[in-house]
């Protein structure tokens, strides 16, 4: 008999505000060759001369903003999704961080305990990107072939333009139209523009071709400005968001070569300047809210926006716990269970 279980991959957070922490975590996350990419004389001089002696301390004062008696949201809210998507299946649902805590090692050491034969592999982005997506995919075959080798490994494509997802992320956002509003941005991780062109396998279409991502190409099922496009396109449609009443921005960019644009935080003083007045946002992006939702966005951006003249700015939550949201992943996962031959693949091959 087959035996099949679920693992949930997620991004990770420090143990604790302990700045002895976020800098183990800080340097986990950085020294990723997928996070950042910089050549090794360079990537070594930034990381423990410019970034690790100092951004700690700046980290660590931003997450005891979000902190909670339970834990780092993000790792609260994938545990309680954990707990959620249990209820809705007879497979064994685990949970891994790329960084930091519960770790992906321990996960597959349980599951290999368990004698798993299949595993179904759901990274939490919608969105391909090397340093979200498909560092996840291959930090779990790569741990997975020494830990438990004979584990067949089916992952979860990246699920942006889902309908079921989409429905999913409509029904968060749907309340908050309900409220007059004059504008509601879609802000979306940042990646440098460079990851962009280092993900097309063509070299000849993103950002060489005029309007590449409304221009079909087998370059967008790994381009992560066109998959984030395609949400807030699909998500307009649904709600019926009048295209002058919204647009997408871009956040967290990290060094000084080009990020995508626009930047989420230079659009928080644009629009006020431009006469918005009530400003909603969302980060569909993120499916749980973390450092990157609840302090940048919803604490430093509303700072931003209402200090430039706004005067209502309201942060739309994450899917979270959503039940529709919950209801999509169930539907992946029996779909899964239910199937002689796993329906998914992964989505790329690791470099």
């Amino acid at each position: 008999m087959t035996r099949k279980a679920v693992l949930l991959a997620n991004l990770g957070s420090p143990d604790s505000t302990a700045i002895a922490d976020v800098r183990r975590y800080l340097k986990e996350f950085l020294s990723d060759e997928r996070v950042f990419d910089a050549p090794q004389p360079i990537k070594s001089y930034i990381l423990y001369c410019k970034v690790l002696p100092f951004r700690p301390r700046k980290t660590a004062e931003a997450y005891e903003k979000i902190w909670s008696a339970e834990g780092a949201p993000l790792i609260v809210l994938t545990r309680k999704l954990q707990g959620l998507l249990q209820e809705k299946t007879e497979l064994p649902v685990e949970i891994a961080m790329r960084y930091g805590q519960p770790s992906t090692s321990a996960a597959l050491e349980r599951l290999a305990s368990r004698r798993i034969d299949e595993l179904f592999l759901i990274p939490l982005y919608p969105h391909y990107a090397m340093s979200s997506y498909e560092t996840a995919v291959a930090h779990v075959r790569e741990l997975a072939g020494k830990i438990a080798p004979k584990m067949k490994i089916s992952a979860q494509p990246p699920f942006f333009g889902d309908p079921r997802y989409i429905d999913a992320l409509s029904q968060r956002i749907q309340p908050y139209l309900e409220e007059p509003y004059d504008y509601i941005l879609f802000s979306f991780h940042g990646i440098p523009e460079r990851h962009l062109r280092k993900a097309d396998s063509s070299k000849a279409h993103c950002t060489v071709v005029p309007d590449c991502c409304h221009t079909c190409s087998p370059a967008q099922s790994t381009c992560y400005r066109a998959q984030c496009l395609r949400t807030v396109e699909d998500v307009a449609a649904k709600l019926n968001i009048p295209a002058e009443k919204h647009s997408m921005s871009f956040q967290s960019r990290f060094g000084k070569e080009p990020w995508l644009k626009p930047y989420t935080d230079l659009e928080f003083p644009r629009l006020a300047k431009e006469g918005v007045k009530r400003l909603l946002i969302v980060t569909p992006a993120f499916v749980s809210d973390c450092l990157e939702t609840l302090e940048e966005i919803g604490i430093q951006g509303k700072e931003d926006f209402l200090g430039a003249g706004g005067e209502s700015y309201e942060l739309i939550p994450c899917l979270n716990d959503h039940p529709a949201w919950i209801e999509f992943l169930a539907e992946k996962v029996n779909s899964f269970a239910q199937s002689a031959q796993p329906e998914f693949a992964a989505a790329f091959h690791p470099r």
